[in-house]
């Protein structure tokens, strides 16, 4: 029930009409978070205050910024008889067998845009020009490396991708930047818009993809998908003797998911289709008398847990690299008391002091589970792309630092669809995988979006080369307004956070400003999200924004507590013993690449996690345990 109060005079004018809709104790805690953020606070504060804050935060967004779009019209069904991840995501949600499947709504994370800003204004290649194009490669340093570039991939082509209608939409750019574009005008299908029998949000799209953490990405999104990778022997996935993926009569690979492909990704796609084949060997080696499809059903399992706790506890480390991010995702695996005490005695108490993972049931806040129109935009980060895949000479030796020499640089174009994945058999994957551990990825920043993007060949879902050429930086822009994504400004005080009044309160860059004059004006509420999201001042030790960061806080936690398997049936009794443990030993990536390429992470590797730069520092020894420390 909302409460009617008196508001502060810090509660910013913008915002005060968000307390309207919030009972006393969600008011109490929407006016802490406001003066922290006021003061640009909570990053700077001590880690376990900082873990605080974004709980409160997190609780605040369950509250006001989960809104389900279409009808929940599945069926309960037997969770005993369905005791394993389905093709196509079904009898996930104990109650609602449709809940997460493949080809159900996005969600929203707010409601869509309310501005009457019209869909090509400021025209999006217009933007791409003047924004987002790479002049000159900037890199992220040593923090991410191309094998955190690739993850993000990896797990988005899990997660989401939009259903797309026949008919085509094509953008021309305008006169003003038309010299300087590669292409002049582009085709490409428009996002598919039906309606959702809904009174409030009348209007949705479709993920054709299984929103889960459920390893689609390598098991594919339905039963065509599964059948298509699987050996039907042993449980095992299909492989080709190199260690990588195989491949059809057309040189596209087989794997769960193939649309878009570049090395890199096929490189991820083939060492965890290993990971898989290992567990199998696990599983029969313990359990002998497990046919193919319950070796296959488990080690499915046990894989996709592995992929999450990764995504959970060791990339999402390095992208936001702080000590407070580090507890708070800690504490999402494993709670405020940490492993050992789960380890020892269960998930006894509750999600706050024993984690998400291993809860009594599955917690979807009142909304029933599904990925958001908003995180997918967040998760637009096509800058972290270079220019060129620096290849490294294994044959040589290494220095102290465990750096290599570089043997060739080879084009990004030339890593892509089909002729990627003849380069990729010729490099082998442990030159590729040691190749990409060692160069560091693009910087999340505005001018530095590939030029080699934007003029693109695209994939169909079935990897085949489309006719048309695509500008991605320019349909980035334009999928987001056709979508309804508020911009910028509207995008954040929709997350309850502080918008900006000038330029000047979102960068101190004087050319970017100047840049964003030319092209918005001095019409703060006509900035696009994304070029927001890359503009913006980041926070020491962070590699995306502040914005970004808020929705990953929300979804992150929703992707593990609300999954049956990772809450109700996170056990030994779904997972096996063997398996259990399994996933219970397995901390980061570096545990997958030495459990499959033994030697390679202690010869080549210095840094702490495989995502980082591999010729970099290991982490820093803390004397001090963690929820002591200050901030850093």
């Amino acid at each position: 029930m909302a409460f009617s109060i008196s508001l502060p005079d810090f509660v910013h004018p913008q915002l005060r009409h968000v307390v309207a809709k919030m009972s006393l104790f969600d008011t109490i805690l929407f006016y802490v978070v406001h003066l922290v953020d006021k003061f640009d606070l909570w990053h700077r504060l001590p880690v376990l205050l900082g873990a605080a804050y974004l709980g409160i935060r997190r609780h605040l967004h369950q509250r006001y910024n989960l809104l389900h779009v279409g009808k929940v019209n599945g069926k309960k069904y037997d969770t005993e008889e369905f005791s394993y991840r389905t093709a196509d995501g079904t009898c996930n949600h104990p109650v609602d067998h449709l809940v997460g499947s493949q080809g159900t709504f996005f969600g929203r994370n707010m409601l869509p845009s309310t501005s009457s800003y019209a869909l090509l204004e400021p025209h999006p290649v217009t933007v791409a020009t003047k924004l987002l194009e790479r002049r000159k490669y900037t890199d992220c340093g040593g923090q991410f490396n191309m094998i955190a570039c690739a993850w993000v991939q990896f797990m988005i082509h899990d997660w989401n991708d939009h259903m797309e209608d026949t008919e085509q939409v094509e953008l021309r750019a305008p006169q003003e930047v038309a010299v300087g574009c590669p292409l002049k005008s582009f085709k490409f299908l428009k996002t598919k818009k039906l309606p959702t029998g809904s009174p409030d949000l009348k209007f949705g799209h479709l993920n054709s993809r299984t929103p889960w953490w459920d390893g689609s990405v390598i098991y594919g999104n339905n039963e065509e998908g599964m059948i298509r990778v699987r050996r039907f022997k042993d449980g095992k996935l299909r492989i080709s003797g190199d260690g990588l993926l195989e491949h059809d009569d057309k040189g596209i690979p087989i794997s769960g998911d193939v649309r878009n492909y570049w090395a890199g990704y096929s490189l991820l796609q083939a060492l965890f289709v290993k990971e898989h084949n290992t567990i199998c060997d696990m599983l029969k080696e313990h359990y002998p008398e497990f046919d193919d499809e319950k070796v296959y059903r488990h080690a499915r399992l046990i894989t996709s847990a592995v992929i999450a706790k990764i995504h959970t506890i060791d990339w999402t480390l390095e992208l936001v690299k702080t000590d407070t991010l580090m507890a708070g995702m800690r504490i999402n695996w494993y709670g405020l008391l940490g492993k050992k005490v789960k380890d020892l005695i269960g998930p006894k108490f509750g999600p706050v002091l024993s984690g998400l993972v291993g809860l009594k049931k599955p917690r979807d806040h009142g909304t029933p589970y599904s990925l958001t129109e908003e995180f997918v935009s967040v998760y637009r980060m096509h800058s972290l792309l270079p220019d060129t895949i620096v290849l490294r000479d294994l044959k040589s030796t290494t220095s102290e630092d465990k750096s290599l020499p570089i043997q060739d640089e080879i084009p990004m174009r030339e890593m892509i669809g089909k002729e990627g994945e003849k380069k990729l058999s010729k490099i082998g994957m442990e030159q590729m995988l040691v190749s990409m551990g060692h160069q560091s990825c693009g910087a999340a920043t505005l001018w530095n979006f590939p030029s080699w993007m934007r003029n693109l060949v695209p994939h169909d879902i079935d990897g085949d080369d489309r006719p048309d050429l695509i500008d991605m930086a320019a349909l980035d822009i334009y999928r987001d307004r056709e979508r309804g994504i508020p911009r910028y400004n509207e995008f954040r005080r929709n997350l309850l956070m502080l918008p900006i009044s000038k330029w000047e309160d979102l960068t101190d860059d004087e050319e970017v400003i100047e840049a964003l004059r030319e092209v918005y004006g001095d019409d703060i509420e006509k900035l696009d999200l994304q070029v927001g999201l890359h503009a913006e001042k980041k926070i020491k030790g962070f590699a995306i924004s502040e914005t970004a960061f808020f929705i990953f806080l929300l979804i992150a936690s929703r992707r593990l507590e609300a999954d049956r398997f990772f809450t109700t049936d996170f056990n030994s009794r779904t997972y096996t013993e063997k398996g259990f443990e399994w996933v219970n030993k397995t901390e980061t990536l570096k545990d997958v690449i030495d459990r499959n390429f033994p030697e390679v992470t202690e010869k080549y590797m210095r840094c702490t996690s495989a995502f980082s730069v591999w010729s970099s520092d290991p982490d820093p020894k803390h004397y001090l345990p963690l929820y002591l420390r200050p901030a850093t």
